[in-house]
């Protein structure tokens, strides 16, 4: 078959012969900074829609400006580490995983080599390697205790030694600080005024940020800009008119 494949290569088709290939579609050219720019996104989402539904909810129940600012700047505050820290256990708790796994996986070619030349042969096969190409490749890769390592835990593990198992410290400074600008945004109209023209401007700035952070969201997707922002936007005017809601009941009963 690969003799076949070889003279296929070596015989160009003529313009009439052969199926029409598609074009290739176009990738987000994004690289290696995906991982940045979705951590960004979303960072600031998570702050943007939950204070602005916690600042809207409170206006619902109360125009006391000093209320609202205290509840915005606790909601900052509150989110910010909160999400933070979580992203720090989160990273910590599966870095050690990996590399506890890592180092069982290490232990196991050191003890027992043969086993695991024979597992590592079996994974190319069922990837349709033949045999004898994948005992002679894993023989190879076998000669060198480094490659053989990263090998077994990217093919066993789903793991990728060399690119890194993430650092924790990194995810918790990036959360807090996308969190924070998300979540002032809807804060600051409160800091320079007050009562309805505030409210409106935490709207409007709030709406026309969740567009813009979903439209953001096609350079990671491919998909069309207009759609994930306005995807985005609905959500969030969503949340805000539920808790705008709720704190308007509480106004309206005297808890407010």
């Amino acid at each position: 078959m690969i003799g076949r494949l070889l003279r296929q290569k070596e015989e160009p088709l003529t313009p009439h012969e052969g199926p029409v290939m598609p074009d290739e579609p176009k990738k987000p050219a994004t690289g290696g900074k995906s991982g940045t720019i979705r951590a960004a996104i979303f960072g600031i989402n998570d702050g943007l829609l939950t204070n602005l539904g916690l600042i809207i909810g409170v206006t619902g129940a109360t125009v006391n400006n000093t209320i609202v600012v205290v509840a915005g700047l606790a909601g900052l505050l509150a989110g910010a580490f909160s999400m933070g820290y979580g992203e720090y256990i989160s990273m910590r708790v599966q870095r050690e995983l990996f590399q506890r796994l890592i180092h069982l996986e290490a232990h196991e070619l050191a003890t027992e080599p043969e086993e695991e030349r024979t597992e590592l042969i079996e994974i190319y096969q069922r990837k349709g390697v033949p045999q004898d190409v994948a005992e002679s490749l894993v023989d190879v890769i076998h000669r060198d205790p480094d490659l053989a390592l990263e090998t077994h835990a990217r093919e066993e593990l789903g793991l990728d030694p060399a690119g890194g198992l993430g650092s924790p410290w990194g995810a918790a400074v990036s959360s807090f600080v996308m969190f924070s600008i998300g979540a002032f945004i809807p804060l600051f109209p409160f800091l320079v005024g007050s009562g309805h023209a505030a409210q409106l401007a935490a709207i409007l700035a709030g709406a026309t940020t969740l567009f813009v952070v979903g439209s953001l969201t096609s350079i990671i997707t491919g998909k069309n800009a207009i759609p994930a922002g306005l995807r985005m936007l609905v959500g969030g005017c969503a949340i805000a008119a539920v808790t705008y809601g709720i704190g308007r009941a509480f106004h309206v009963s005297g808890l407010g």
